[in-house]
């Protein structure tokens, strides 16, 4: 328990203090207009499809009337295509949306410029503070799925504990944990929570891994396996008419966030300032929280439609400290061979 504690304390101090947003509502004015001037802006995400993304996207463009430009890849492939732009003297892009480590790695990468101040950071909530660079957009957050043809309300595992029961041995589908993703994510905070006993047992378990993320809900939907874990709740409102639950168990769920950015030497940096604050609307945040995505402002929960009201309200359990990454992959090879 210590160790999470530490993990969430080195997680908001990474964060660092928000900065000071924009003095006064004239100041930003000029900033609303300097963006309309720039008339567009150019988003590097890691988001692929997300639909719910989009519609932030379009609100922003119907809004401002700024035309967003933007490249859809997996994470590590956006950073390279940032880094190759740069290190050509090609500074194309504006905003860098994409989750705390690859942010964390890009800053290291010296590929960020500070964004200058946002409006709406003063509304972020205690746990998902920004800083002079980084700025939390969204919350992805993990959670259990179980088949309800399958397993009786009675037998459902209520806490991540109740996955040690032999009862489950070689009948639990995995998102991999020896690689990045949601797997890891779990691996990561249930290690710091249970210890290394857990993971033993849990890896006596039989489980079967997979790396195919929408194919795992679908495979548990038909009945190949009766709990799948960890499940993003993102993709609950997906499948939801499918006979499966979703079960938050009582220890809380395993979470990351994604965050904004601005590129270094931004061509478009007042319209880069713009969207980021315009994420950070609620009705931007409304979007996502319907969707599945945890909200990172105050006043969007208990907005949230009531299918989803009840996931997101659940305790945030833990999440990953970017430094910790490799040593943490190397641990859960170690168990999961």
């Amino acid at each position: 328990m210590l160790r999470l504690l530490v993990t969430i304390v080195a997680a908001l101090a990474l964060a660092g203090p928000a900065p000071v947003a924009a003095q006064t509502d004239a100041e930003w004015q000029k900033v609303i207009e300097a963006a309309k001037k720039e008339g567009k802006l150019a988003l590097y995400t890691a988001a692929i499809g997300a639909t719910f993304h989009k519609d932030v996207v379009r609100s922003f463009e119907a809004k401002y009337g700024i035309r967003v430009e933007a490249f859809e890849a997996r994470a590590s492939e956006v950073r390279e295509r940032i880094r190759i732009e740069q290190a050509a003297g090609r500074f194309l892009g504006d905003v860098h949306h994409n989750g705390a480590t690859t942010t964390w790695l890009m800053l290291q990468d010296g590929a960020l410029q500070p964004h200058g101040g946002i409006p709406n950071i003063r509304n972020l909530m205690p746990l998902y503070q920004a800083d002079a660079h980084r700025v939390p957009s969204d919350v992805t957050s993990y959670a259990l799925l179980v088949n309800r043809t399958m397993v009786k309300e009675a037998d459902e595992p209520r806490s991540w504990q109740d996955l040690l029961d032999p009862k489950w041995s070689g009948k639990m589908l995995a998102d991999d944990m020896r690689a990045l993703g949601g797997g890891a994510v779990f691996f990561f905070v249930t290690h710091d929570l249970f210890g290394k006993a857990y993971h033993e047992k849990l890896a006596a378990q039989k489980l079967v891994f997979s790396r195919d993320l929408r194919n795992n809900e679908r495979r548990t939907a038909r009945g190949e396996y009766p709990i799948y874990f960890p499940f993003s709740l993102a993709f609950y409102t997906q499948i939801k008419s499918l006979p499966v639950k979703l079960v938050v168990p009582v220890e809380g769920r395993p979470f990351v966030r994604f965050e904004l950015s601005v590129l270094k030497n931004a061509p478009h940096p007042n319209a880069a300032r713009l969207f980021i604050n315009h994420f950070l609307e609620i009705e931007s945040q409304l979007i996502y929280a319907n969707a599945g995505s945890s909200p990172v402002v105050k006043g969007v929960i208990e907005r949230a439609s009531p299918d989803m009201r009840p996931f997101l309200a659940t305790k945030a359990m833990g999440t990953t400290t970017p430094e910790r990454q490799n040593e943490m992959l190397d641990l859960a090879k170690q168990y999961y061979k």
